[in-house]
This record gives structure tokens, sequence and C-alpha cells, in this order.
């Protein structure tokens, strides 16, 4: 059993960090354990900005977007050499285990730190819902009630004037986002990474919608597909119908937590603590059909989610 572990946050934030971080600090501290919190992700770790926290520390975020730990982008940590004096650090302050809330490329150096002795345990932190194996990542269900908000005040707008809307949201790689969004919203047309698109045929058919008596029509576009500047302009001049680009930015990553987002990272975090403090290693936990599961890292960080094929059905019938 271990009696010394660490926690950190990493790369961008997402509602729900602190929720998982606070379950996880007093986790531990009711089994006995010392916990230490890393400041600022494994840029904090490398500058020794590591602190023990206490059953205050973790009073009054749970409410709170962001990370009460802060985040930071450490390039530098896919270097050997600086992963070594990462542990060294710390194995310096009794540090046995760490619990690392991130993404994909966080876990992914976590996994790498942890061939120098460090067992890591994950749990999946990042609004983009990418992380393999989990149904769930923390932070998705605020994030996409916060583009929700977007669509029905867009839509107000759109109407009055016969506009076309087109919504740029965040998802580099995965359309989870975007997708989930345009369905909840009743969007006309969603553009994501995984699926391909003709913007000619969208064009088209937003003519004839036109001039059938339509009144606006909802885009939602991920990032990952281009600019949803330059694909606004397009279809602008192609259909000749005014049309205006809003891009939500990182208005996506903050506010107060959703609910489902402060339970679930709550039930992750202790579970994260309990399995660290008891000896497992090297797993992300996540969560599918509703119950927490763990998952191997390695596998985590080396295999690609996919995008449902039923919610890309359920958006072209519904769109119709």
């Amino acid at each position: 059993m271990l009696k010394s572990i660490a926690i950190m946050t990493s790369g961008g934030d997402s509602p729900g960090m602190n929720a998982a971080a606070r379950a996880v600090v007093r986790t531990a501290l009711n089994e006995g354990v010392r916990v230490f919190g890393i400041y600022d992700g494994y840029k904090g770790m490398l500058e020794n900005r590591i602190v023990e926290l206490t059953s205050q520390s973790v009073s009054d975020i749970i409410q709170r977007g962001g990370t009460f730990l802060g985040t930071a982008r450490c390039p530098e940590f896919k270097q050997e050499e600086t992963r070594a004096k990462a542990a060294e650090i710390l194995k310096s302050h009794g540090i046995e285990g760490l619990v690392i809330i991130g993404g994909d490329g966080s876990l992914t150096g976590g996994s790498l730190l942890s061939k120098y002795g460090i067992p890591i345990v994950g749990l999946p932190g990042t609004i983009d819902n990418d992380v393999w194996g989990s149904d769930y990542t923390i932070g998705a269900d605020t994030a996409l009630n916060t583009i929700l908000d977007a669509i029905n005040k867009l839509r107000d707008t759109a109407s009055a004037h016969r506009r076309i809307i087109v919504l740029e949201v965040m998802g580099r790689t995965c359309g989870w986002l975007a997708m989930m969004a345009a369905i909840a919203g009743g969007a006309e047309y969603v553009l994501v990474p995984e699926v391909h698109f003709d913007l000619n045929k969208i064009c088209d058919e937003l003519k004839e919608s036109y001039a059938n008596g339509r009144r606006y029509s909802i885009v939602v576009v991920a990032e990952g597909v281009g600019s949803a500047v330059d694909i606004g302009k397009e279809i602008g001049e192609k259909t000749g119908i005014d049309t205006r680009v809003t891009v939500l930015g990182h208005v996506q990553r903050g506010g107060s937590p959703t609910a489902e987002d402060r339970v679930k990272a709550s039930m992750l975090g202790e579970k994260a603590a309990l399995a660290l403090i008891n000896g497992q290693r090297n797993v992300v936990f996540g969560i599918n059909n509703g119950k927490v599961v763990a998952i191997d890292l390695h596998d985590s960080v080396n295999n690609n989610k996919t995008l449902d094929p039923e919610l890309v059905r359920l958006a072209r019938v519904l769109s119709k």
C-alpha cells in the first residue's frame, strides 16, 4: 500500500477537473495517505512546484471550471533526459505514485514516465471526448451544453434575418462535440474530420431549401475540417444567402461544470486514488455504459477513438 501520492492536471483545461482532483485528495487522505499537488502540469513538475495538500486545499472548488492546480504545455517532456529528471524530482518528495488528469497527450506523457518506476493512474480530462476506451471524458458534457446554448441563441438571430449561421467548435481530430451539438441543437449540417463532405452539394441543398421557404440554417463545423471563416465565406458566395460565422473558441472550455461532470469526475477520482494506493498501476479509469472501467494506459494512448457511426447516421436522418 502506497503512503504518498501526487496529483496533476495537464493539457487543455476542462470543467470537472477540480471535482476529480478533489475526490482524489479526499479519498487518499481518508485512507491515511499523503497527497501532493503538482502545479502547472509537467512544466511545474520539472520546476519542482510541488506542494502537500490537505482537505482544505480542495474545498470550494467542485463548482469551479478550469483547474486549481493549473496546467501548461511542456514540449520538452518529450525528451528522455527530461522525463528522467522529472522522475527523480517526484522521488525526492517521497512520492510513490501519480494521478494524471488530462487528454491523450497528457496520458502519453504518463505512459512514458511510468518507465522510470513511477506508478501512473490516468483520468480522461478533455472536452473533445477522444480518449480511447471510455465513452466519457471529464468536461465534455459541460462543453457540449455551452455549445448548445450558443446554438439556441444563434438560431434566434438567424431566423430573424433568414441567414445561414456557420458555427465552429473545438475538435481537431475528433468530431464528437460537433456531432452531438448538431444532433441536440437541430443543426441542418455538421462537418467533422471523420466524415467526408461535399461543400458544393451542401450549397446546392441550401439554395433549394431557402427557395422553398426555409428561414435559417445552422452548420456546425469541427475545427479539424478547416476554418469556419473560410467555409462560411465559400457558402455565402456559392449560395448568395447572407451567411455569418461564429467561432466559439475557448469559451467552450470554461464555466461551472454540469452535474454530470461533477458526479462522474468524482466517481473517477475516488476510483483512481484507491487503485493507485492499493498497487494498481498504468491504467486509465473511464466510464462505459455508466460504469467505471479500467483501461490499460498504453492501450489508451496507442489507439484512436472512432466516432460512433450511429451518431453520423442519426445526424443525416434528422437534418432532412
